[in-house]
């Protein structure tokens, strides 16, 4: 498996960080950027239609966890199983930068930030 790199445009709309992921890693997924597949993907959609790089752009909300798109069922789960916080990794990227929450993730080795 390839070794995770620094690459903030493989950061996704949620703020997972999609270098670290496995499938991304295998070369099964292009990461949430390029995967057109995931029209299901609410935060997504949203970001595209705004034309934000992410959540972490957002003016509308003060934080992710505002949001229902973000904040929904899906999500939650999702950060139940896998113990994920993404609303942190958004937190984080409005206060660093992306570039430094990609660093951040690359030499942690994290998808996530973790609960």
């Amino acid at each position: 498996m390839p070794d995770i790199t620094v690459d903030a445009k493989l950061i996704a709309a949620c703020g997972l960080y999609c270098g670290a992921c496995g499938k991304y890693l295998q070369g099964t997924c292009k990461g949430c950027g390029e995967n057109t597949k995931a029209t299901w993907c609410k935060p997504r959609a949203c970001c595209k239609k705004n034309q934000y790089r992410s959540c972490a752009d957002c003016k509308q909300f003060a934080t992710a966890g505002e949001c229902k798109d973000y904040d929904n069922i899906i999500s939650k789960i999702f950060g139940l199983i896998f113990r994920s916080d993404r609303k942190a990794c958004v937190a984080m990227i409005k206060a660093k930068g992306y570039n430094e929450f990609a660093k951040y993730m690359a030499e942690h080795k994290l998808q996530s930030i973790k609960k």
